[in-house]
């Protein structure tokens, strides 16, 4: 573990394996439950009805689709790259899922007498860790567009690549002030120097900054615009069906869960409850899951409140606005604790 950088305490190689299984089946639970609630939050939202045909209220509509998304046959255009087309949704999911273990859920606790982080792995590099794999998962964006031989899908993934240079230096950016403040780059030593106050106070800037670019990274409205249906059908997974399109369909709604986890974690206080309370130690993953329930209803909401903007619209907003801001909150906040 000393290759990913300090460490607090060692554990066993089984406890490793044991957290990483119960991670991929923790989201895999959560992701259906997080569907059933965007549609009927939206339903509220939108003055309509959500799902309420299959099962009570409508709580298995999810399971339904998933379902039937598998029992498709699976389809590749005749002028796919295969094995690239193939392994595209792939990157997206793992990827995803990787950088939900560094999201710390709680500390360090002793269960059956073992001493376990309530994280996947605490690195000393985190957000540098969490960048590199929403680098990585972009190639699952372009792959995705390119070996599909679609025209469609590959303006879809050209347009991730453009838009990931609009906003991604911005989100960077928003997070140095945080790290400055903290004086860490663990994302378990960021949510302990909250202890006082947490950091959506004094990096308000930096918190607003990094949630509008997040919507961003996540392909989310308003900035939906890799996936737009109005002139790309339905962007870099256009000629995508079956499970391919439900791993695409995953990966979307697990990066939304990343990035409420670490907004959670490097703004929200992570498991500290306000006013510097410590809560028992078995307590510390529920309040950061409600922290996260509120973050991902904000997205939601603002899926449901503002329309799509235009693609020159993100570019000039990503560099003339955010970008500047960013800048700015990085100085002053370098000024303040210089001084």
């Amino acid at each position: 573990m000393r290759a990913f950088g300090l460490v607090y305490f060692f554990e066993p190689w089984w406890v490793q394996i044991v957290k990483a299984l119960v991670i991929f089946g923790v989201i895999f639970a959560v992701l259906p439950i997080l569907i059933i609630y965007e549609r009927k939050l939206l339903g509220r939202f939108q003055g309509r009805y959500g799902p309420n045909r299959v099962g009570p209220y409508g709580l298995l509509q999810p399971m339904a689709e998933i379902v039937k998304f598998a029992l498709k046959e699976p389809f590749r255009p005749a002028t796919a790259v295969e094995s690239l087309f193939r392994i595209a949704p792939m990157i997206a999911i793992v990827t995803a899922v990787s950088a939900l273990a560094l999201v710390p859920f709680g500390n360090v606790q002793k269960i059956f007498g073992q001493p376990v982080g309530l994280y996947g792995i605490d690195v000393s590099i985190g957000p540098l860790y969490v960048f590199a794999l929403g680098g990585i998962s972009f190639y699952g964006i372009m792959l995705g567009g390119w070996a599909s031989g679609s025209k469609y899908s590959f303006l879809g993934a050209m347009r991730g690549a453009a838009q990931l240079i609009s906003y991604e230096v911005s989100q960077g950016l928003a997070l140095v002030g945080v790290l400055i403040t903290a004086g860490t780059l663990s994302l378990t030593g960021i949510v302990r120097a909250q202890a006082g106050m947490w950091y959506f106070i004094p990096q308000i800037v930096g918190f607003l900054i990094f949630m509008t670019a997040s919507f961003a990274e996540t392909n989310r409205a308003p900035f939906d615009l890799v996936e737009a249906d109005a002139e790309l059908v339905g962007g870099y997974f256009t000629e995508y069906g079956g499970t391919a399109f439900v791993a695409y369909l995953f990966a979307e709604y697990t990066n939304m869960i990343v990035v409420s986890g670490i907004a959670v974690t490097l703004f929200l206080g992570g498991w500290l409850l306000p006013f510097g309370i410590h809560p028992p130690g078995w307590v510390d993953p529920f309040v950061v899951l409600a922290k996260m329930l509120i973050v991902i209803t904000l997205f939601i909401w603002v899926r449901a409140t503002l329309p799509r903007l235009r693609y020159d619209q993100l570019m000039s907003f990503g560099w003339k606005i955010l970008l500047p801001l960013a800048t700015l909150n990085l100085l002053v906040t370098a000024i303040v604790v210089a001084a």
